[in-house]
């Protein structure tokens, strides 16, 4: 009866190793392990044996069948190093070979995602206003993302289910998932002198998933820090900016009193729009585009800086947002889902950057 059993075991192996990719393989682990494979057969053949024979039969059986499980394992193991090697052969790519003499054309052409043109945007409008961009890190410090911007501790942006938290070194406190680019102004504030001007554009993360709502996201914030600076000029600079970016000479622009931590006054700012057509600049309706106000005096000697000498205006805004408006997309989702004929519709080439002309 042994003999048999060994018959079987060389016959599998044989086919296994004459296996050459993975569906080879499962068609001899169906053959063999399967419903009416050929081990199964054996073991459902048991209940017609005495049961002296039976008991040892079925060791003998069941003995195969943890040999043939391990074999296939490991015969998957290689198919899967092997297909893997082919893959990476077929797919090698030479970088040192010198760039293309002439733009591509056609389905490859590379071209620029609508975030990072909106981007460009906000640097070449705000760099005319005498702006420069200021950068920081993503994973950020409690002190700088919430308490050096007079966030309280029971403040909901807090809590876990609204923040992304890491798991904090030991003895310390929690890093997070930066929910706002504030952090950027203050790390500005403490090491550089005023006057500042300064716009952050950058990438945060906030626990919220729908079709105007991401877990990353993108936003730009501007800062101003001087001796003189007043609610005129932070209203001045962001009515020229926003007719400029939707290019709407006479675009309705208002400013409400609103609440944030770390600006007193704070005010909402909306654009004249129609809410029946959905066009800017027309109707009676308003839509609510950014945040601002003037910075409050906490922040400002949080970071060193004397309330009674400095004073300065803060805004910012979502970068998705204001790009879903100006190319009438509805949905924020499609930004990050790398469908190519949803790039190619709302992208831009590569060879046209913005600039200020494009604003006039």
């Amino acid at each position: 009866m042994a003999d048999d059993l060994d018959m079987l075991r060389a016959d599998i192996e044989a086919a296994m190793a004459g296996a050459e990719d993975l569906r080879a393989l499962d068609a001899v682990r169906v053959a063999a392990l399967g419903k009416s494979g050929q081990v199964t057969g054996l073991l459902k053949g048991l209940g017609a044996l005495p049961p002296e024979e039976r008991r040892a039969r079925g060791a003998e059986v069941n003995v195969l069948k943890g040999e043939i499980e391990r074999a296939l394992e490991n015969r998957r193991v290689t198919l899967e190093a092997f297909a893997l090697d082919a893959r990476l052969a077929a797919e090698r790519m030479d970088v040192s070979l010198p760039p293309r003499p002439f733009a591509p054309t056609g389905p490859e052409a590379g071209s620029i995602h609508p975030i990072s043109r909106t981007m460009e945007e906000l640097i070449a409008l705000f760099g005319a206003m005498g702006f420069a961009v200021a950068e920081g890190p993503d994973i950020e410090g409690d002190w700088h993302n919430f308490s050096a911007l007079n966030i309280p501790e029971h403040h909901p942006a807090r809590q876990d289910h609204d923040t992304f938290y890491l798991t904090p070194p030991e003895g310390g406190r929690r890093p997070v998932l930066r929910t706002h680019t504030s952090p950027v102004q203050i790390r500005t504030m403490l090491t550089q002198e005023p006057p500042i001007r300064v716009i952050v554009p950058g990438r945060t993360w906030r626990a919220d998933h729908d079709a105007t709502h991401s877990p990353m996201f993108h936003q730009v914030e501007g800062l101003v820090i001087g001796r003189d600076i007043h609610m005129g000029h932070l209203k001045g600079t962001l009515i020229d900016f926003l007719r400029a970016f939707f290019g709407i000479a006479d675009l309705p622009v208002r400013f409400r009193s609103s609440y944030f931590p770390f600006t007193e006054p704070s005010m909402e700012v909306d654009i004249g729009w129609s809410r029946k057509t959905g066009e800017l600049g027309q109707g009676g309706d308003w839509l609510e585009i950014l945040g601002s106000g003037m910075v409050h005096p906490k922040v400002l000697a949080n970071c060193g800086l004397d309330p009674r000498v400095w004073q300065g205006f803060a805004f910012g805004m979502g970068i998705e947002r204001i790009t879903m408006l100006n190319h009438g997309i509805p949905d924020l989702r499609p930004f990050y889902e790398a469908d190519l004929r949803w790039l190619r519709h709302y992208a831009t080439s590569p060879l046209s950057p913005f600039t200020l002309h494009d604003a006039a």
